[in-house]
Protein backbone atom coordinates (compact mmCIF):
# COMPACT_ATOMS: atom_id res chain seq x y z
CA UNK A 1 0.00 0.00 0.00
CA UNK A 2 1.37 3.36 -0.93
CA UNK A 3 1.92 5.86 1.61
CA UNK A 4 -0.46 9.55 0.67
CA UNK A 5 1.35 13.15 2.08
CA UNK A 6 -1.17 16.21 2.66
CA UNK A 7 0.75 18.88 2.64
CA UNK A 8 0.18 22.28 4.62
CA UNK A 9 -1.02 23.82 1.59
CA UNK A 10 -3.57 21.26 1.18
CA UNK A 11 -4.36 21.49 5.07
CA UNK A 12 -4.42 25.41 5.00
CA UNK A 13 -6.73 25.19 1.76
CA UNK A 14 -9.26 22.27 3.57
CA UNK A 15 -9.30 24.71 6.99
CA UNK A 16 -10.18 27.76 5.09
CA UNK A 17 -12.81 26.37 3.08
CA UNK A 18 -13.95 25.10 6.02
CA UNK A 19 -14.26 27.72 7.86
CA UNK A 20 -15.92 29.81 5.36
CA UNK A 21 -18.70 27.37 4.57
CA UNK A 22 -19.27 27.58 8.57
CA UNK A 23 -19.10 31.37 8.43
CA UNK A 24 -21.75 31.66 5.65
CA UNK A 25 -23.72 29.17 8.01
CA UNK A 26 -23.29 31.82 10.99
CA UNK A 27 -24.20 34.72 8.37
CA UNK A 28 -27.57 32.51 7.39
CA UNK A 29 -28.40 32.58 10.98
CA UNK A 30 -27.63 36.08 11.64
CA UNK A 31 -30.29 37.33 8.93
CA UNK A 32 -32.45 34.74 9.91
CA UNK A 33 -32.31 36.37 13.16
CA UNK A 34 -33.04 39.90 11.82
CA UNK A 35 -35.39 38.72 9.09
CA UNK A 36 -37.67 37.11 11.79
CA UNK A 37 -36.74 39.18 14.60
CA UNK A 38 -36.37 36.34 17.14
CA UNK A 39 -33.76 37.05 19.54
CA UNK A 40 -29.99 37.46 19.85
CA UNK A 41 -29.78 34.73 21.85
CA UNK A 42 -30.74 32.12 19.46
CA UNK A 43 -26.99 33.43 17.41
CA UNK A 44 -25.66 31.18 20.38
CA UNK A 45 -28.36 28.26 21.06
CA UNK A 46 -28.94 27.28 17.25
CA UNK A 47 -25.12 26.75 17.08
CA UNK A 48 -25.66 23.11 16.46
CA UNK A 49 -27.52 23.81 13.44
CA UNK A 50 -25.23 26.54 12.01
CA UNK A 51 -22.56 23.48 12.32
CA UNK A 52 -24.71 20.92 10.61
CA UNK A 53 -25.64 23.51 8.13
CA UNK A 54 -22.13 24.20 7.13
CA UNK A 55 -21.04 20.64 6.90
CA UNK A 56 -24.00 20.34 4.66
CA UNK A 57 -22.35 23.56 2.90
CA UNK A 58 -18.99 22.11 2.61
CA UNK A 59 -20.29 18.17 0.98
CA UNK A 60 -22.03 20.44 -1.16
CA UNK A 61 -19.12 22.21 -2.27
CA UNK A 62 -16.67 19.04 -2.17
CA UNK A 63 -18.81 17.26 -4.43
CA UNK A 64 -18.48 19.98 -7.33
CA UNK A 65 -14.80 20.35 -6.60
CA UNK A 66 -14.84 16.48 -6.96
CA UNK A 67 -17.08 17.15 -10.58
CA UNK A 68 -15.00 19.46 -11.32
CA UNK A 69 -11.68 17.72 -11.34
CA UNK A 70 -13.21 14.49 -13.34
CA UNK A 71 -14.12 17.05 -16.09
CA UNK A 72 -10.38 18.30 -16.02
CA UNK A 73 -8.96 14.94 -15.92
CA UNK A 74 -11.07 14.03 -18.89
CA UNK A 75 -10.30 16.78 -20.98
CA UNK A 76 -6.04 16.00 -20.29
CA UNK A 77 -7.07 12.40 -21.26
CA UNK A 78 -8.33 14.05 -24.11
CA UNK A 79 -5.79 16.04 -25.49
Amino acid sequence: MKDTVITAKVKRREISLAAGCFLAAFLVNVYAIIRFGTPWTEMFTQIGYVIVLSVIIYAVVWVIRLCIMAVMALIRRGR
